[in-house]
């Protein structure tokens, strides 16, 4: 399997990914932990892909998803967005549909 195949099974086998710049133990810059704490606020499990191991998991991804930037939260298949999208959606409530735990 080559990284892009890796990278759609991921997104497909996760309910709920995190491709970021660190891990979820250790975020690596302030807007992957932004989502995180996010995702930690409303206790969801999730995977976490530390983009910085490979610099080609970066590139593959934003091949794939068409989205420039680092976060990219994945729900259910579906790129969510970045930072900025996440807190917007987590502050008018729409996340918590979107991750479905209500």
């Amino acid at each position: 399997m080559d990284l892009s195949e890796q990278i759609k099974s991921d997104i497909n086998e996760n309910p709920i990914i995190l491709f970021m710049k660190g891990t979820k133990e250790m975020p690596m810059c302030g807007f992957s932990n932004q989502v995180v704490q996010i995702l930690n606020h409303y206790g969801v499990n999730y995977k976490d892909v530390n983009v910085l191991t490979d610099p080609e998991i970066r590139i593959k991804l934003s091949e794939q998803s068409g989205w420039p930037t680092i976060p990219q939260l994945f729900v259910k298949g579906k790129l969510i967005g970045g930072a900025d999208i996440t807190m917007e959606l987590h502050q008018n409530g729409e996340l918590l549909d979107i991750l479905d735990i209500s």
